[in-house]
């Protein structure tokens, strides 16, 4: 699929824009931002980086990589569009963002940088569900005009492939496989009143929403109490419940209100960092568990996990690492989950060089993400040089590339300001060009290249079918990643040494009332 042609990148540092569910709505998500943001610091120190955030002010206070922060949500248009203008590349993800209902909003934005000439690529995105005819639509039309498209698991790959996206597709793995821990120090487990001599278990409780629609309340917070209370009396341990998001803290309680020994439970409600919330694992001996990054964090660090599955990705997520994992959460399933747990706790001496090896293999997969990315702004690099050393061979020549009789846009050219076949100026009926912000361009895109034929869907997204004989870009070998956190000793994977962000409504982590989780 064809777009706009792509701008040469200035003889400058380039301008890099990063678009997903950024803000503080849920640990996983900002993990993922943290780890991307290091990638491309890593590849382009001198980097101009922008994040896309549904909550500006708190990307700004808690993202101190981000050079600038726009947000996109409830403002008009034309300011997020300006921005788009300017950029490079802009990255899509991590994290699931492609599903009902949101993936149309973000590929809306994709779609006009497409337009103005901009390199997008996916960052091991997750997909599903996909149902809704717009969204299938939209994951169709837009990833085909991707530079590439990276994901996190098969799961996403098979849901993409049902929807249509015929392209290469690459899975690699989450990008916060390589976040670097913080410190939960003791005088934080204090004030939580989490014992420091006692064995702890870990436990993560998510609300349901469009990624677990299935799951009855009630069903699973007793299953979980279950749980929790075995846990009690067979490791004589105490229940620590991590909330990812803000919505997390209710469940936990309904949870620990249905235990028989609540009092060897607790809820952490201060607010942490992805990276001190992953220094907590450092404190724990085991943990069960429903958030896909809660799980991730403890495989990284070396404990015995035990996954509760609602969705696909935490499905892959158990397969790859495995580990034990049921066919859904429910209430009759508790003697299969209890008899899971306490094979689990016996046989994990002998697992844990297994478990360290499938990390390890984890992180380099979600390395090769980072190196994809960084692969593509060298070939950016190259085109620039290539296209500067052409001008100043004409330069040399006599010639003036922007001057009277030369094909570059000019005053006095046929495709100058005001012609016909220029974006910015009057089109000609039949012309394929369309002016931003006309009925034909709804996200306010420069206009179609002539030869495209432009598609207009519901909900405003300005698609175009694509050009035959297009496809990805290859990817590089997979590499280093710079910034991201060492990788384990071979046969075991290290705790993190000892070691969300602030809701000032309610001081638990912050969370998407309406979003879904990384």
């Amino acid at each position: 699929m064809t777009t706009s042609p792509h701008r040469t990148p200035r003889s400058r540092a380039p301008r890099i824009g990063l678009l997903g569910s950024y803000g503080g709505y849920n640990i996983g998500d900002e993990a993922i931002l943290q780890c991307v943001l290091g990638c491309l610091r890593g590849h382009r120190p001198q980097a101009h980086l922008i994040v896309f955030s549904r909550d500006a002010e708190h990307t700004r206070a808690h993202q101190s990589m981000a050079d600038e922060v726009v947000p996109w949500e409830g403002v008009p248009q034309r300011q997020v569009t300006d921005v788009l203008s300017g950029l490079d590349l802009l990255v899509l993800g991590g994290g699931g963002i492609l599903y009902d209902g949101e993936a149309r909003r973000y590929l809306k934005l994709v779609r006009a940088a497409q337009l103005r000439g901009v390199r997008t690529f996916a960052y091991a995105v997750g997909a599903g569900p996909l149902h809704e005819s717009d969204d299938r639509e939209a994951v169709r039309t837009v990833l085909a005009a991707m530079d590439e498209v990276v994901v996190r698991d098969q799961e996403s790959r098979l849901v993409l492939e049902e929807v249509g996206v015929e392209r290469d597709l690459v899975v690699t793995a989450d990008p916060a496989l390589l976040l670097p821990p913080e410190p939960f120090t003791a005088e934080m487990m204090r004030q939580e009143g989490v014992p420091a001599d006692a064995r702890l278990v870990g436990m993560s409780v998510r609300e349901p929403g469009r990624a677990a629609e299935k799951l009855d309340e009630g069903d699973y917070h007793a299953l979980l109490a279950d749980v929790a209370d075995f846990l009690v009396r067979r490791l004589d341990a105490h229940v620590v419940f991590m909330p990812m998001e803000r919505h997390d803290v209710r469940h936990a309680h309904a949870v620990l209100s249905r235990m028989t020994a609540p009092d060897r439970g607790r809820i952490l409600h201060s607010a942490y960092t992805p990276g001190q919330v992953l220094g907590l694992m450092s404190h724990l001996d085991l943990v069960v568990g429903m958030r896909l990054h809660f799980l991730i964090f403890a495989a990284v660090s070396g404990l015995p996990v035990l996954p509760l599955p609602y969705a696909g990705k935490v499905f892959d997520f158990a397969r790859r690492l495995g580990a034990p994992a049921l066919v859904g959460v429910a209430r009759e399933q508790v003697g299969l989950l209890l008899a899971e747990v306490d094979r689990l706790w016996d046989e994990f001496p002998q697992r844990r060089v297994d478990l360290g090896a499938r990390v390890r293999a984890l992180r380099e997969l979600a390395g090769e993400t980072c190196a994809r990315c960084g692969a593509l702004l060298d070939a950016m690099d190259r085109e620039g040089d290539d296209d500067r050393a052409v001008d100043a061979s004409d330069r040399s020549a006599g010639t003036d590339p922007t001057g009277p009789g030369s094909s570059t846009v000019g005053p006095d050219s046929p495709t100058g300001p005001g012609s016909p076949t220029d974006p910015a100026g009057p089109a000609e009926p039949g012309s394929g060009t369309t002016r931003p912000g006309s009925p034909a361009d709804p996200v306010g895109a420069a206009g179609a290249p002539v030869g495209d034929t432009p598609v207009s869907t519901p909900h405003g997204l300005h698609l175009l079918r694509p050009a035959p004989g297009t496809g990805p870009r290859p990817g590089p070998e997979p590499g280093t990643v710079p910034g991201a956190a060492p990788d384990p000793d071979p046969g075991v994977v290290p705790d993190p040494e000892d070691g969300v962000v602030p809701d000032p409504e309610d001081g638990a982590v912050r969370s998407g009332g309406a979003g879904q989780e990384a």
